[in-house]
This record gives C-alpha cells, sequence and structure tokens, in this order.
C-alpha cells in the first residue's frame, strides 16, 4: 500500500427531509451567493421553489441564479458564472442538480480567482488551483461522485475538448443528499448514472498497486451494491432503500475511500471524455460500451489475476481454468449493462468510425493514458475499433 493523507472534509446531510437542513448549512458560503441549477427539471420537480423559500428567509443572504447548465457542462457556462460572481461580490456558490451542475459551480468557484480564461486552468494543470469559494450542493442524481470529491469536469465545444481538474479546494463545504430526489430521474439517466458509478470503482480497483486487501474487499462489496440495487432503481423506481443505497455508494465509489494507498487506471474515462466532447455522448452510455473493450484488451497473462479476483468476488464465477474465469467476468460486465439497457456499440450511439483515429490521438494528446496498463495511440485506437 502506497502512503496517502486521507481528507474529506464535506458535511454530508443524508436521507428524507434533508432540505430542511439547507438553512442552517448556508451560513457556510456566505452572505452573497450564486444559485447554480441545470435546465429546468428543478422546477418541474418544485425542488427550485422549495429552495427559492429558504433563500427567502435567510434575511441577510442576497443570491443571482445561473441557469441552463448542460449535462456535458460547458466552460462558456462557468465563465458566464465567473462574470456574475465578480459582479455581485459572490462569496459562495449553491449548486442545485446534478453532478454536472456541482462540476460548474467547483470550476466557477476557482475561477474566480484565477487571473486568465478559466480554461487554461484545464490545460495547465491543478497547481493552477490556489483558491475557491466555498460550494454547497443539493443533489439531485446519483452517478458522478461529485458531491463528496474535488473533480470537476468540463467540455469545450470550440476546441472539442473534456477536460478534468482536481484539488481538495473544490470538494463542497456540504452536500444535501436526498434518495427521493433521484425517483424523479428518467430511466435512461438513472442507468447510466448506475454505470458511472460501477466504472468509477472499477477504475480504481484494476490497479497495479500491490496489497491492497481493504480497499479491494471495499470495491467489490459496493459493486455488489451496484449489482443488487442498480437494477432495482430502474424496475422499481420509486423504492426508496434502492435510490438511498445506489446515492450513497455513488458518494464512496469517489471520494477517494477506494483509492487512496494506491495507483487508478483512469483509461477508460480518458477516452470516453473525448467521444462525450466530439459527440455529446451520455457520459455513462460511452463508458458502457468501452468498459467491456478495455477489460478485453487489457486482459493478460501479467494482469489476468486480478479479472480472476474481480470474476470470483463480484459475480461469483468460480473453475480453475483462469483464462475461462477472467472471460466470464468480463461478459458478465457486459451482461449487466446490457440489462440496464445500455447499448453495445459505438455505432449504435452515432459514433463515426473516421473518426476513431482522432479520437484516439485526442486521448493520448498529454501521454500515455493508465496506470493498470499504459496504453498508448495504437491501443486506444485498437480498443475503440473493438467498441464499434
Amino acid at each position: 500500500m502506497l502512503n496517502f493523507t486521507y481528507h474529506v472534509p464535506t458535511r454530508v446531510v443524508f436521507g428524507k427531509g434533508s432540505l430542511d437542513k439547507l438553512g442552517r448549512e448556508l451560513s457556510c458560503l456566505g452572505d452573497s451567493l450564486l444559485f447554480v441549477y441545470g435546465q429546468g427539471s428543478i422546477k418541474k420537480t418544485g425542488l427550485y421553489d422549495a429552495v427559492h423559500q429558504i433563500l427567502k428567509k435567510q434575511q441577510q443572504v442576497r443570491y443571482r441564479e445561473l441557469a441552463g447548465v448542460q449535462p456535458n457542462p460547458r466552460i462558456t457556462s462557468v465563465r458566464d458564472g465567473i462574470a456574475l460572481c465578480k459582479e455581485h461580490g459572490v462569496t459562495g456558490i449553491l449548486a442545485v442538480g446534478g453532478g454536472s451542475v456541482l462540476d460548474c459551480a467547483k470550476t466557477i468557484a476557482t475561477g474566480v480567482f484565477y487571473p486568465d480564461d478559466p480554461w487554461e486552468m484545464f490545460l495547465k494543470g491543478d497547481s493552477t488551483i490556489q483558491r475557491a469559494l466555498p460550494v454547497g450542493a443539493v443533489m439531485t442524481f446519483a452517478g458522478t461522485g461529485s458531491e463528496m470529491n474535488g473533480n470537476a469536469v468540463i467540455s469545450n465545444e470550440q476546441t472539442s475538448q473534456k477536460l478534468a481538474i482536481h484539488s481538495d479546494l473544490l470538494r463542497p463545504a456540504f452536500s444535501l443528499l436526498d434518495p427521493t430526489y433521484t425517483i424523479t430521474v428518467p430511466r435512461d439517466q438513472t442507468a447510466a448514472g448506475v454505470v458511472d458509478i460501477f466504472s468509477h470503482i472499477l477504475e480504481q480497483y484494476f490497479s497495479p498497486t500491490q496489497e491492497t486487501f481493504v480497499q479491494d474487499r471495499l470495491a467489490e462489496s459496493l459493486l455488489n451494491t451496484i449489482v443488487h440495487y442498480g437494477p432495482v432503481t430502474l424496475n422499481e423506481p420509486h423504492q426508496y432503500e434502492a435510490r438511498a443505497q445506489v446515492m450513497w455508494t455513488s458518494s464512496l465509489a469517489l471520494n477517494g475511500l477506494l483509492g487512496y494507498g494506491k495507483l487508478s487506471d483512469w483509461a477508460t474515462h480518458a477516452i470516453e471524455h473525448v467521444l462525450s466532447a466530439f459527440y455529446d455522448v451520455t457520459h455513462g452510455v460511452g463508458l458502457a460500451i468501452l468498459t467491456p473493450a478495455w477489460m478485453q484488451y487489457v486482459c493478460e497473462p501479467k494482469t489476468r489475476e486480478r479479472f480472476v479476483t474481480y470474476a470470483q468476488n463480484v459475480w461469483g464465477i468460480t473453475g480453475t481454468d483462469a483464462d475461462h474465469v477472467a472471460t466470464q467476468g468480463i461478459l458478465k460486465t457486459q451482461e449487466f449493462f446490457t440489462s440496464l439497457g445500455m447499448p453495445t456499440r459505438l455505432r449504435d450511439i452515432g459514433i463515426h468510425n473516421e473518426r476513431l483515429q482522432e479520437a484516439a490521438k485526442s486521448a493520448v494528446a498529454f501521454g500515455d493514458i493508465g496506470k493498470f496498463k499504459k496504453l498508448g495511440y495504437r491501443d486506444v485506437l485498437t480498443i475503440l475499433q473493438n467498441a464499434y
């Protein structure tokens, strides 16, 4: 196990009625807020009005709104938010919605202090993040894990790029997680969130670091939770317990718990981000197609033991033939994604074969990707071609 410092300062208020605690939590955001939300779903569900009423009761608090944040949030929204913060002296940001809204809010929070265009932070790296406004979240979606981590992913339509930044300064000061708010999420988006959670765990589970027993068993437990409760959220969408289990797993999957003390891979995410930037693909959908293709490509004699352990402990596959057990684990993964209604081929979601080479080049534009197995241009292109 590698050395690490575990730091998760986010205050989580979980469960039914957690919005009732919003007024109390707002104090850490100061007296001038930016209220950030998406493209209208919180107005349809009544959450917007509920938050609005709570904000109105905070007599010393002024706030402005930034609406219309996209599912793959754009740098243009970030720029608009920064302008509002500077104009109105914003002291904190409240994000209400899914992970995309929160990613946008986090980027605004640090972009306010960045002297140049905020996209430069994504090109120059995490060291550019020196300060950030406090951010609070009211989550309506289970999948991204953004509610407890310091990650933010933003798309740039002009350059066809989707890049990430990370800093502990971007971890939310608080996150209110009420699973009932995820009930109204459409079925296809719920399924995509389930895949995203599963993928987050796999990206950390498949690691070259040895002797990570604690992290591995935790990861397998969370994977088993998603295998059990993920389909329930689709087949019995109003079942609170299933929604709660999936929502909390989403948070634990990417708050650092599974990744501290080991190297994580993240190659599949890097490839999918390119496809999202090129085609505005739903993140979980792209991951459902690419993950089995990545598994098949990197499963080789040097890595097979990890795939055997995965197949045994997550899917209950037995046998003495290591090749067979490993292969069955990969097939079970693809079958699980298919059972959620996910497509299996890139061509099924409008990806064009003639752009695969361009996508592969973009995925490795900053160097080889992956830690479990390093992937260069030819490797990524082969994975894309196999997934096509």
